[in-house]
Parts: structure tokens; C-alpha cells; sequence
């Protein structure tokens, strides 16, 4: 299979390894696990449990992929954790498996960048492109959107949902869904300060996309009323072929954790 295994590896046999995989010294990989072509894993890294790693994922030193959930109702179930491609996991990075109580797999996609010593808990959505600065944890059950970004030593609480495009600033306590394309700021239970006008900017969106995002964030997340009245106001403006404002009001519109608004207003 052209993979390098260093000697030192203890690989179960019943491992299914991928072509051009490297495993380096004292690496522990158990006999449910899948690694798919590609992959480098550095050293001292442990998977385990029913795992399945895609293409061309790069693993760092002391990472521990597919352990068994930090969750007491668990009991033994055959859960999993289902890892994409072209991810890159740092340091110290620990991902548990999925339990009965939360769909029975933590998954995470594409192109993601998990910095060093962060944390995901059992049964974690993640999608694409997503970055977790050092330190920062995923209670269970928490659902990450495409090109969100998660500031260094920041916990997010047990099912909360972050949006699309979200950025969480550093040293946030976040106990509420983030929306979509807006910015959090640092801080235990913080406001929202805006939009992410910076990452808007950067995935290429134009000063009109931005503009409506604007309005429709005032309606939403800034003007008084009940969510019911906003929501029903934004309806009224947006047209039906602006998917950014319609992705931005059913997120909100589906909000069960309760929705993080603006400033330390909440609701």
C-alpha cells in the first residue's frame, strides 16, 4: 500500500490503512479505525474506536481521535466519529466519539483547521473550513456552520449552534446560538457587535450583499420587539432569491438554544 509505519507503531492488524499513509513513532491505532489515503500522523497519536479518517489529513503529535465520550449516560454504544478531508489537527487536539442520546457519531468535515489542545465532545457537527483557535472547547451536541471561526480559550455550551460565518472572538462563554455572518464578541456571555465584516470580505462578498446582510441584522438582531414581530418585518423586505438574509432568518426563526443579539441585549 506504499504507507511508512514506524516500528515503534502499534497498529492493529484489523486497521484498514490507506496508500501513501505515514504513521510515525509510538503512534496507537486500534482495530475499527479507517485512514484514508494520504493521511500523516506525526507521532504519539492515539485513534481509537470506530473512526473513519478521509483523504490527506495531517495529524500532529499527542492528538486523541474516537475515545470514548466524556458522557456518564454513556454505556458502550457503537458510536462514531467521522472525520472529512484536508483536515490539519494540532497538538494535543482531543475529538470523542458520538452517543445514543445525540444521533451516535461526532462528524466533522472538510478543511478545517483544529488548532492546538482544542477540544470536541461527543456528538459535534462540524462542517468545511471551520478554524478553532488553541484551546477552545466544544461541549456535546454543538453544531459549527462552514467558515465560522472560533477565538482561542472560548467554550461553547451544549447545543448551541454556530452559524455560517460567524466569528467568536478569544475568551468567550457562548450559551446561545451565534447567527450566521456575525461577529461575537470576547467575553463571557458577550453581545453580538455586528457583522463579520472582515471574513464577508474576504469569501468575496460585495458591498450590496453586505448592505442587505446590514439591514436585515438590524431588523433582526438589534431592533426591539419579540422575535416573532422582527422576524415577520424581515420577511417583508427580503427578496426571495437572497439566500444570505433567507439562511440568516431561518437560523434564527429555528433558534431553540436561544439566540445570542446584539450588545448584551437578550432574549
Amino acid at each position: 500500500m506504499n504507507s511508512l509505519i514506524h516500528p515503534t507503531a502499534v497498529v492493529d492488524s484489523k486497521a484498514v490503512i490507506g496508500s501513501n499513509v505515514t504513521i510515525g513513532p509510538f503512534c496507537c491505532i486500534g482495530p475499527d479505525v479507517v485512514i484514508g489515503d494520504g493521511c500523516s500522523l506525526q507521532s504519539h497519536i492515539v485513534i481509537t474506536g470506530r473512526t473513519k479518517l478521509g483523504v490527506n489529513n495531517r495529524i500532529f503529535p499527542f492528538a486523541s481521535i474516537g475515545q470514548i465520550p466524556q458522557d456518564l449516560k454513556y454505556n458502550d454504544e457503537p458510536s462514531q466519529t467521522i472525520i472529512g478531508d484536508d483536515n490539519q489537527i494540532r497538538e494535543s487536539v482531543t475529538i470523542n466519539a458520538g452517543t445514543e442520546g445525540g444521533g451516535m457519531v461526532t462528524r466533522i468535515g472538510d478543511r478545517n483547521l483544529l488548532m492546538a489542545y482544542t477540544h470536541i465532545a461527543h456528538d459535534c457537527l462540524l462542517g468545511n473550513q471551520i478554524v478553532l483557535a488553541n484551546c477552545a472547547t466544544l461541549a456535546g451536541h454543538v453544531e459549527v456552520a462552514d467558515q465560522a471561526i472560533i477565538g482561542g480559550l472560548s467554550a461553547i455550551q451544549q447545543f448551541v449552534r454556530i452559524g455560517r460565518l460567524a466569528m467568536i472572538g478569544g475568551m468567550s462563554g457562548v450559551t446561545k446560538d451565534v447567527p450566521p455572518f456575525c461577529l461575537l464578541a470576547g467575553g463571557y456571555r458577550s453581545g453580538l457587535s455586528g457583522l463579520n465584516i472582515v471574513g464577508l470580505k474576504r469569501q468575496g462578498f460585495t458591498l450590496e450583499r453586505v448592505g442587505r446582510l446590514k439591514e436585515v441584522y438590524r431588523l433582526l438582531l438589534q431592533d426591539a420587539g419579540s422575535r416573532e414581530q422582527r422576524l415577520a418585518q424581515a420577511e417583508a423586505i427580503i427578496p426571495a432569491d437572497d439566500a444570505d438574509a433567507l439562511s440568516m432568518l431561518e437560523f434564527i426563526r429555528t433558534a431553540k438554544r436561544g439566540l445570542s443579539m446584539h450588545a448584551r441585549d437578550s432574549e
